[in-house]
């Protein structure tokens, strides 16, 4: 039992190795990966019903005990985000797939990894929780309305169609999984150490098969994605710090919500593209690419987080 909890947590803190590993695989041997895009809305919904699983009743307190922080981190997270994904697909002259693929990015909710990272930065967790926890149930409204207004310049958007794909991948496992949290908390208490897993394997499974499926096209255009989602993943770190700050809140809530803004629910826009976007293949690149990218650049701002709290320290201990 043990050795099953070290193995869950070993996948968990190196998603981003084993979506690399995976992803490398898949492109190589694309015919072994590709079936899995088949799965992509099932995969997703696995991977939030697991999160539904691990909300308490009191981690919707902080809905009401910190209302300006949460507010910042879900306001920063559909304006800043949506915008630059849809002024750097603009700037890059991005073909209609591809800044379909950013937007989607842009206009999701924020990601459980954001959750893991903040963490690791030492950030405020319960804070980060609530951000993904608000923005989540939220994103049935404003993912779809968002890239309805910012892609459609580029592609036909089914405002309903893209709620009811929401609603179906994200809203409800999510509330399924509260509800058997809330019929059986004994029960998913002692699986909790497991639970991870499951979302773990959801989302490599999500983007090796999108990679799978799409090698060839990753040879042209692979690289002009890479610097497109690395700078607007970049801008939301940067941004959700800086206000953050500006609003002279601690260094923890300050971390939670820089980390909460960058890092967006890949899956969903992967998820979305799939269902909705069928006659644009594409779009689901970007999202599978984000999705190796957060996690490695989310560690390495947790890595300047830590050390920027740990100045203070050294130079108390060092002045005379």
């Amino acid at each position: 039992m043990n050795q099953m909890k070290r193995i869950c947590n070993f996948m968990s803190s190196n998603i981003a190795v084993l979506i690399l590993i995976f992803s490398a695989a898949a492109f190589f041997y694309p015919s072994g990966f590709s079936w899995a895009t088949n799965y992509t809305t099932i995969f997703l919904g696995v991977a939030m019903f697991g999160m539904g699983l691990t909300i308490k009743a009191e981690d919707f307190k902080i809905v009401f005990t910190r209302p300006k922080e949460l507010l910042a981190g879900c306001v920063l997270q559909y304006t800043i985000m949506p915008l630059s994904a849809f002024a750097l697909a603009k700037l890059f002259g991005l073909p209609a797939d591809l800044a379909l693929g950013v937007i989607l990015v842009g206009c999701c909710p924020g990601g459980t990894a954001s959750n893991v990272i903040t963490y690791i930065a030492g950030g405020d967790v319960p804070l980060s929780v609530g951000m993904t926890i608000v923005s989540t149930l939220i994103a049935p409204i404003c993912t779809p309305a968002l890239v309805y207004a910012l892609a459609g310049s580029w592609v036909e958007v089914s405002l309903f169609a893209m709620m009811v794909s929401v609603v179906k991948v994200v809203l409800l496992p999510v509330l399924a999984g509260v509800l058997l949290y809330r019929l059986f908390p004994k029960q998913v208490d002692a699986a909790r150490d497991f639970l991870p897993l499951a979302s773990v394997i959801s989302i490599v499974m999500i983007i090796s098969g999108i990679v799978g499926s799409n090698a060839e096209k990753i040879l042209t255009c692979g690289a002009l994605v890479m610097i497109v989602v690395a700078i607007h993943n970049g801008i939301g770190l940067l941004v959700g710090t800086s206000v953050a700050k500006a609003l002279k809140l601690d260094e923890r809530k300050v971390t939670a919500i820089g980390i909460e803004v960058g890092m967006q629910n890949s899956g969903l826009a992967i998820s979305l593209a799939a269902a909705n976007f069928a006659m644009n293949p594409l779009a689901t690149l970007p999202g599978a690419i984000f999705s190796v990218w957060h996690n490695i650049s989310g560690t390495l701002y947790a890595g300047i987080r830590n050390r920027k709290k740990a100045e203070p320290y050294a130079r108390t201990v060092t002045e005379p």
